[in-house]
């Protein structure tokens, strides 16, 4: 079975970075390739959107950003970790939101599945 666990959310001051990570792992400690790693976050009262996401491919890894952070943020994959990374510069009150990590994760058992993290809350006070 495969797990997402994300880390990094807090309370963080506007201006201040942060750095949010999305751990992939097989419960029986298999092998794991993660293909395409997203986050998303949702504030209160708002629909959830994508705000990066990272794919991976044989002719070169592509990243894409929402506008909102294009310009401040970075997502990358560490494969020797399994680990999806985004970096947040200069956070602003309106990032505060829930962020959660989506993953197409190959494994040998269960070929390429998306799995959902639980989520991390991001707080930016002004």
């Amino acid at each position: 079975q495969v797990q997402l666990v994300e880390s990094g959310g807090g309370l963080v001051q506007a201006g201040k970075s942060l750095r949010l990570s999305c751990q992939v792992s097989v419960v029986s400690g298999g092998r794991v390739i993660i293909n395409v790693g997203t986050w998303y976050r949702q504030a209160p009262g708002k629909q959830r959107e994508s705000v990066a996401s990272y794919t991976s491919r044989a002719s070169g890894d592509t990243t894409s950003y929402s506008d909102a952070l294009k310009d401040r943020s970075r997502i990358s994959i560490d494969k020797d970790k399994n680990t999806v990374i985004l970096q947040v510069d200069n956070l602003k009150p309106e990032d505060t939101a829930v962020y959660s990590c989506n993953a197409n994760v190959w494994t040998p058992s269960t070929g390429s599945v998306y799995y959902w993290g639980q989520g991390t809350q991001v707080t930016v006070s002004s």
